[in-house]
């Protein structure tokens, strides 16, 4: 049996609440979860149900109430993420975190060539010679199926299944211990979706990566992800393994969900 003691992240008691909401409505309300070494966690639920906003506490892009968000590092040593400065959240983030937007233009930057958004995470990982960052940048380039000679092309002349890709090579050209995904494939055509999704599991598998996914489709979370929870009105209503989620559901609203994709 598991134990936290092993896992890579550990959220506790984590509750959220904005200045704008009602007295005692949170955004999410005492959510717990445990990631570990090479597992995929998916969050699901509809729009509003607290999943993006517990995402961004993760990354400590939103200050929680209460709770705690703890880390692992390669140096087996736990660090408490609201508490580290944002100098060494910057560089956790450069390093051993990666952050896929949901809209790749937030991911980013749109003004430099695609090989400069991959070989600025390089860079920010201590990477100097230029023909190495370069040929570093055409293989991810390659990797993610996108044309290598486009390399100096910005990603404004991309679509947006080729910014999305770009995305993700740009966060794990620097091998992350762990990846958050905000709805990865949301927004995109079904067949760039399949495509883009296919690519995801090969590299999460290939690269032995850990990743905390948020979306609203349940395929996407039985495609990817080990296992799955599933966020209401702020809280994690059931969380397990992702066929037992879907095949068995417990919760009202997660029967709910599975039969209103079952019907669909």
């Amino acid at each position: 049996m598991r134990t936290e003691a092993q896992a890579l992240l550990s959220v506790r008691d984590l509750s959220v609440r904005f200045a704008s909401a009602p007295p005692g409505v949170y955004a999410v309300h005492q959510a717990s979860l445990e990631l570990y070494p090479g597992e995929v966690v998916a969050i699901v639920g509809e729009s509003g149900s607290g999943k993006t906003t517990l995402l961004r506490s993760v990354a400590a892009r939103v200050a929680p109430q209460s709770g705690q968000v703890r880390y692992r590092n390669a140096r087996g040593t736990w660090l408490d993420v609201h508490e580290m400065t944002e100098r060494e959240r910057r560089a956790l983030m450069r390093s051993e975190w990666g952050f896929v937007e949901q809209h790749a233009v937030e991911g980013l930057r749109m003004g430099v060539s695609a090989g400069a958004n991959i070989g600025e995470r390089l860079m920010d990982a201590g990477g100097r010679h230029y023909a190495t960052l370069r040929s570093e940048a055409q293989a991810w380039l390659t990797r993610v199926e996108l044309d290598a000679a486009r390399i100096d092309d910005t990603p404004r002349s991309y679509s947006g299944g080729m910014r999305q890709r770009l995305q993700i090579a740009r966060n794990l050209v620097t091998r992350p211990r762990l990846v958050l995904m905000d709805e990865p494939t949301s927004g995109l055509d079904v067949s760039v979706q399949a495509r883009l999704l296919d690519l995801l599991r090969s590299l999460v598998s290939r690269l032995h990566l850990s990743a905390l996914v948020v979306t609203h489709d349940l395929g996407v979370a039985r495609l990817l992800a080990h296992r799955t929870l599933v966020m209401r009105g702020g809280c994690i209503v059931e969380q397990g393994l992702t066929d037992r989620v879907f095949d068995d559901p417990r919760h009202p609203y997660t029967q709910l969900l599975v039969a209103s994709v079952v019907s669909a």
